[in-house]
């Protein structure tokens, strides 16, 4: 009897599959649940314990339509197991991985239940196997051919998926903004109470060699206009503003790794934006995208300072350690010939964070540049002449101090103080910069997801300057935005910028910037 079984079972192994599929419901229809992954199934394979009875199912009922054929199974033969919530799932799809395990178990009892009691396996039970075989044969030879179809098409779409490693996401903003008030700050007629609508868009590409690290790809979009120019001040310029003409540039290109456990470095090939690389200590108004809507209202201009073509940046210490160093170096004129990465433009930045206590995060940081021609020591965040103070050469030295303090679970109270020290190069001329501001931003304020920005400060001051007149009076930087979370995906931001004494003179008048921006994440 034994070889008439197994010769039943070698000439059609189908048999084996019917039984087992029709105790998974496999001819049910189409399943409502996903397939258990193998690193799934490799965590649940290790709990699936055996049942004796099929009461102990949790999920299965007589009503069910294969409740007899599990019954039989599990009650007769012993070989069906289920799972540690007491449940068998029998809607869900069968991957081949528990295919195997099932069909392993029902072939050991058969073989248990063969040699010391060869009286249960009767000629019934090989009558119902060779019934099973013939009324399910037009299903598994339909099933046979949709695997084989899926298998096609699964083949045809690895062999031209994009990658394997790479993850796309981007960022859109649209922004509905104007800028509004009387005269210029600069003298040369009145502001244009225009509204206008602008674009920007990012496209990144994040790919993974070793799961440690991150190739970085950019490519941007934008046609945001600087109000610099309709108000006379960069001090009314937004966080993201600038225009390529809404043309696809490589505004990114960037590898981090981490050669050592508590090292992370970062080498920039293209548009070096040190601030992208370090803690900057605004974290919820930091972001072009849905925090500050000014330029000088995201962080210290210090990080500015530091910013290049290229470079590298390296970062000692994990993220819960209390004590971070951070180190930078920055290149003007990487693909110069005559000048190289280090004989032109260039500048060095040195950061100690530190974090005594969980809730509070204090940052020092050092930056020592130098332009070749054409200084801009305050990245366009403050008065014109408190950005090029004189011409020619200049080499200057940043100091900052920043600190954010989170007071309960929403709140974050921070600020920063900037003093800049430059000489003309080639020349006998001397400048100091002075400028601060405080940041309260206040998380799920109205509703869960939703953040309040307030800023209050002084942009970059021209304080003193050997052969010249410094900044006379004190502009006030006063900045108030909600950023409203329509779901996971998009959030909308309404902001207002006011500038009190623009270009640091009480003369001008009052200057205000309003923006609407919506940004679309994916």
């Amino acid at each position: 009897m034994t070889k008439l079984f197994w010769n039943v079972f070698k000439l059609s192994p189908i048999v084996i599959a019917a039984t087992f599929f029709a105790a998974n419901s496999a001819f049910a229809g189409e399943v409502s649940e996903k397939s258990t992954s193998v690193a799934e199934l490799s965590v649940e394979s290790n709990n699936i314990g055996q049942v004796t009875s099929v009461s102990q199912f949790s999920d299965v009922q007589p009503t069910d339509w294969a409740f007899q054929a599990l019954q039989s199974l599990v009650e007769r033969y012993g070989c069906i197991a289920g799972y540690p919530n007491g449940t068998f799932r029998g809607n869900r799809a069968l991957t081949r991985y528990e295919f195997a395990a099932g069909l392993n178990a029902c072939l050991d009892r058969i073989n248990e239940l063969i040699a010391i009691a060869t009286e249960r396996v009767g000629s019934g039970d090989l009558e119902t196997l060779k019934r099973l075989q013939e009324e399910y044969a037009a299903e598994l030879a339909t099933l046979r051919g949709r695997v084989d179809a899926l298998e096609s098409r699964s083949a045809k779409l690895e062999a031209n998926q994009f990658s394997t490693t790479a993850k796309l996401s981007g960022e859109v903003i649209m922004a509905v903004s104007g800028a509004f008030g009387d005269q210029k700050a600069n003298g040369n007629g009145d502001i244009e109470d225009n509204v206008i609508l602008s674009n920007r868009a990012r496209l990144n590409f994040d790919s993974s060699f070793t799961g440690k690290d991150r190739l970085r790809v950019r490519l941007q979009a934008r046609n945001t206009p600087k109000f610099s120019e309709a108000t006379g001040t960069n001090m009314a310029r937004l966080g993201f503003d600038d225009s390529n003409g809404n043309n696809f540039e490589l505004t990114e290109l960037n590898y981090t790794f981490m050669p050592v456990k508590g090292v992370s470095v970062k080498i920039d090939a293209n548009e070096a934006d040190i601030y992208d690389n370090v803690n900057v200590f605004n974290p919820l108004l930091s972001s072009s995208g849905s925090g500050a809507i000014s330029r000088y209202g995201r962080f210290n201009p210090i990080y500015r300072a530091a910013s290049g073509k290229a470079g590298v940046t390296a970062t000692i210490g994990s993220k819960d350690s209390p004590i971070k160093l951070t180190g930078s170096y920055t290149s003007g004129n990487p693909t110069n010939t005559d000048i190289g990465l280090f004989n032109g433009n260039n500048a060095f930045l040195g950061q100690v964070e530190f974090k005594p206590v969980k809730a509070l995060n204090i940052g020092a940081t050092y930056v020592r540049r130098f332009d070749g021609s054409g200084a801009n020591i305050t990245g366009s965040t403050g008065s014109s002449i408190a950005s090029k103070p004189f011409n020619g050469a200049v080499t200057s030295n940043h100091y900052g101090v920043q600190a954010a303090l989170q007071l309960g679970k929403t709140t974050t109270l921070g600020g920063w103080y900037g003093f800049v020290d430059a000489d003309q190069t080639n020349g006998t001329e001397d400048s100091e910069v002075q400028y601060w501001a405080a940041t309260l931003g206040m998380k799920d304020f109205g509703a869960k997801g939703n953040t309040l920005g307030l800023i209050f400060g002084q942009p970059p001051k021209l304080t003193k300057i050997t052969n010249g007149t410094p900044d006379q009076d004190t502009s006030y930087h006063l900045e108030g935005l909600y950023n409203m979370k329509l779901n996971d995906r998009i959030s909308v931001t309404p902001g207002l910028l006011v500038i009190f004494n623009p270009e640091h003179n009480k003369e001008n008048d009052t200057v205000y910037v309003g923006t609407l921006r919506t940004t679309f994440k994916f």
